[in-house]
């Protein structure tokens, strides 16, 4: 492979050219939680892209077949060094089982969305170093783009401020309605946990206001490990992701590190203290921790090392610009003869935003929410031709639709002690800074 040191700049400046064009992704590390935001990623001129193939994850193995791996690689360099970037969307997973059919789609935005990147930017955000990588055969393209990102860049704009409405898809007492349907499932002994969620919709960009912009805006707000700034099909994806779905490293090392839990940050240091305290010490959200975790457990084990199933982190607390979350980590290692592929199957969508039982739970969740989530819940990734792959929960996410709307979603995990309205507040919390970026509001107009 080859590499090319360019001159480090902000990578959001270096993106901006060439943003909302088809096919440009910024994974972004807006924020370092744990140090997981050390690199960010410019996937600027893909090779090839894929919209909605018939099957998603043979596809993906597909378009990663004709790459080759770096044989030589140098220390220092970032994990992800050319290959796939792209989203699955939450209704991805029904080529894995047998599911629903789909609620129609009405945003426009396609199901499963990836380029083929044998080159990328990476950005080292910690050392503020940064260099284009080339994949074997690909370095003249690598030299061409280190070229054109080393050339002087003008400085970003304030992003404009036009702010449009958002409205509630629900009222809150219909959430709270669907809210006690999940629970009286649960009494009834269907599930033990469901992830339901609802929707805020605005019916277009604000005047002037680019996707890069909102992107922009939701950063400042909410700026988080697992950012992201994608676009298709003439969709866009702007996410400020704090969950890392699963990641694999070249040796086959699995990792998955789900969040259940959640309070607001405080208005003062001892009020953000005493809302963390809460939080670490409610046997509620570390019981729904707990399910999730055993969900995990089981989804990596089949296709995992006997016996390398292991939770080093239950219920730890991180904590982000709006909300505190416990966070948990389980750890394994793929078994000879499986991928970051084979894990995907496994896995996919990730259990923290479905449910336990996890099919019967996706059953129900697709009864009591009134659309399709499209790209929320599902993951956006990169995947390299050595084996390495990471993902991300598309959690804390507008959607810019094909046909111009806007969604946000938010929600949580129910359980039988869970108290309707008080898990309304919860998904507003989460949404807040989502609403605020589109409407300079905290809160949804409610529904028309």
């Amino acid at each position: 492979m080859s590499v090319h040191p360019i001159p480090y700049s902000d990578p959001l400046t270096a993106f901006a050219p060439f943003a909302g064009q088809d096919g440009a992704v910024l994974l972004d590390s807006a924020a370092t939680a744990g140090g997981r935001g050390r690199w960010t990623y410019l996937c600027l001129t893909p090779q090839t892209v894929h919209l909605d193939p018939a099957d998603p994850f043979t596809t993906l193995t597909d378009a990663l077949r004709p790459l080759s791996p770096a044989q030589d690689a140098a220390d220092g360099l970032p994990p992800f060094r050319g290959g796939l970037a792209g989203w699955l969307s939450y209704e991805a997973g029904r080529h894995l089982e047998a599911l629903p059919v789909p609620r129609p789609d009405d945003l426009g935005v396609a199901e499963t969305a990836f380029g083929v990147y044998p080159v990328v930017a990476a950005f080292d955000t910690a050392r503020q170093q940064a260099m284009v990588l080339g994949l074997p055969g690909f370095d003249a393209a690598a030299a061409a783009l280190a070229t054109r990102l080393s050339a002087p860049l003008a400085p970003l704009p304030p992003p404009a401020t036009a702010t449009v409405p958002m409205r509630a898809e629900l009222s809150r007492d219909e959430a709270a309605r669907r809210i006690r349907q999940v629970i009286d499932y649960i009494y009834a002994g269907d599930i033990f946990q469901a992830n339901w969620t609802q929707r805020f919709l605005a019916e277009g960009l604000p005047a002037g206001v680019t996707p890069l912009d909102l992107y922009r805006r939701l950063r400042a707000l909410s700026p988080a490990p697992f950012a992201a700034c994608l676009s298709f099909g003439g969709a866009h994806v702007l996410s400020a992701s704090p969950e890392r779905f699963l990641r694999v490293d070249p040796d086959g090392r699995v990792e998955t590190r789900p969040i259940k839990g959640t309070r607001p940050r405080g208005t003062t240091p001892e009020d953000d203290a005493r809302l963390a305290a809460e939080l670490c010490a409610s046997e509620k959200d570390c019981a729904e921790n707990l399910m999730i975790v055993d969900l995990l457990r089981n989804d990596l084990s089949r296709v995992s090392q006997v016996g390398s199933v292991r939770v080093p982190v239950l219920n730890g607390l991180e904590s982000f610009a709006s909300v505190h979350h416990l966070v948990s980590v389980v750890e394994s290692r793929l078994r000879p003869g499986d991928s970051a592929v084979s894990l995907l199957r496994a896995s996919f969508p990730g259990g923290s935003i479905t449910g336990a039982p996890k099919i019967h739970a996706m059953e129900l969740i697709h009864a009591l929410e009134p659309a399709r989530r499209g790209p929320y819940c599902g993951s956006v990734f990169w995947m390299g031709p050595d084996g390495a792959f990471d993902s991300s929960i598309i959690i804390r996410t507008l959607v810019i639709g094909g046909n111009g709307r806007i969604a946000a979603q938010a929600g949580g995990g129910i359980v039988a002690d869970s108290e309707p309205m008080a898990e309304v507040d919860e998904a507003l919390t989460k949404a807040r800074a989502m609403i605020r970026a589109v409407s300079g509001q905290d809160t949804p107009l409610p529904p028309a």
